[in-house]
């Protein structure tokens, strides 16, 4: 999987972006979206300006995609069959906002620069399917998700991971966009964040990132406004360059130290035969048998509640579940300790049985 950001040449100056170019390398970030989709006053500036940065980017040795559309083909007298212009620009590869019949896209992959051909995955139709068919170069086809800056218009889950499979069926390379809650720049005058899936409109960053580093069908998380804040930049290289998954826990007041230790030290295990009640993380109960846990805070349970066996629950002292349904709790045998935040649950249904994951208190906190 690779981290990317966004830029957006022709809004902003070329020290801006070269200074947010630079912040993200540092963070681990080796894509960069930008668009071309439309050129406007004196296009020879423009077009300047914006190698200036592409170029500047590149010699980084970040991967820098150029969207276009066949506008900008005419307008720059462009055509297919000869992507120079994009080898002098110094561009990774050109992202066609829209596409052309198939064929175009297939011939394309095959320029004699190596450039990359990546295409629109969130059209749901047979257009991925054409394209194979016309024998293109695979190494140099990618497929990648829009971003939608109006609310409520994002790509609800389950036409996301249809559209995903049409193109891991051909082991295309995927990507798709998350929002950022401090930047201001994109493609167009209005957005409500730029993000691939709508039900991330309003998420932590974090929370996006850690979505897609779940998803076995993702390669490419890609930040689609501009400019991310350091925090964000950083808490997403956090959830990419992590071992393992990570959960987030509000504490209660009375949690026993004993008990954070538990959820917060250990590399907790999803045991793999599931129970409609619990995601259980049993080796914590063989490390601390010996351990003093009394019988605390014991109320009914809800989704998302974490818990802990306490003295009263025999071989099962120690053992951390976090809660999937309603559990009365009436035998007084599990330690209520926290709360998942409410974007960890919506990840829950993320985690695969025999997977590992990590508890983290909530940031902060």
């Amino acid at each position: 999987m690779t981290l990317g950001i966004a830029i957006y040449p022709e809004k902003t100056t070329f020290e801006r972006d070269k200074e947010y170019i630079d912040l993200a390398y540092r963070y681990g970030y080796r894509r960069i979206f930008t668009s071309l989709l439309e050129l406007s006053g004196d296009a020879d500036q423009v077009v300047t300006n914006f190698k200036k940065t592409v170029q500047y980017a590149s010699a980084k040795g970040m991967e820098v995609m150029v969207d276009i559309n066949p506008q900008i083909f005419n307008q720059l007298g462009i055509s297919y069959d000869d992507l120079s212009f994009f080898a002098d620009l110094g561009a990774f590869g050109v992202r066609l906002d829209v596409g052309f019949t198939g064929r175009e896209e297939a011939e394309m992959t095959r320029n004699p620069y190596g450039i990359k051909i990546e295409v629109n995955m969130s059209l749901g139709t047979s257009y991925i399917d054409n394209i194979l068919s016309f024998s293109p170069n695979r190494k140099n086809l990618l497929g990648s998700h829009n971003f939608y800056p109006m609310e409520y218009s994002g790509l609800s889950e389950v036409f996301y991971k249809n559209c995903c499979k049409q193109f891991k069926n051909y082991s295309l390379e995927t990507a798709a966009f998350i929002t950022s809650k401090h930047a201001l720049l994109g493609p167009w005058p209005l957005q409500d964040g730029l993000c691939t899936l709508e039900m991330h409109r309003n998420q932590s960053i974090r929370s996006q990132a850690q979505y897609y580093s779940l998803d076995d069908m993702l390669d490419t998380i890609i930040i689609g406004d501009a400019y991310a804040s350091e925090n964000e930049l950083s808490d997403v290289a956090e959830v990419y360059y992590s071992t393992h998954p990570t959960l987030q826990i509000i504490f209660a007041e009375n949690v026993l130290p004993i008990e954070k230790k538990i959820v917060l030290d250990e590399i907790h295990g999803y045991r793999g035969d599931i129970s409609e009640y619990l995601m259980r993380s049993s080796l914590p109960r063989f490390k601390y048998k010996k351990a003093d846990i009394p019988m605390m805070s014991c109320p009914s349970l809800k989704k998302g509640d974490i818990v802990i066996g306490n003295n009263n629950f025999g071989q099962y002292k120690g053992e951390m579940h976090i809660v999937l349904g309603n559990i009365n709790n009436e035998k007084q045998r599990c330690n209520l300790v926290g709360h998942l935040t409410d974007e960890s649950i919506k990840l829950l249904s993320s985690v695969k049985p025999w997977s590992k994951f990590k508890v983290i208190e909530e940031k902060g906190r």
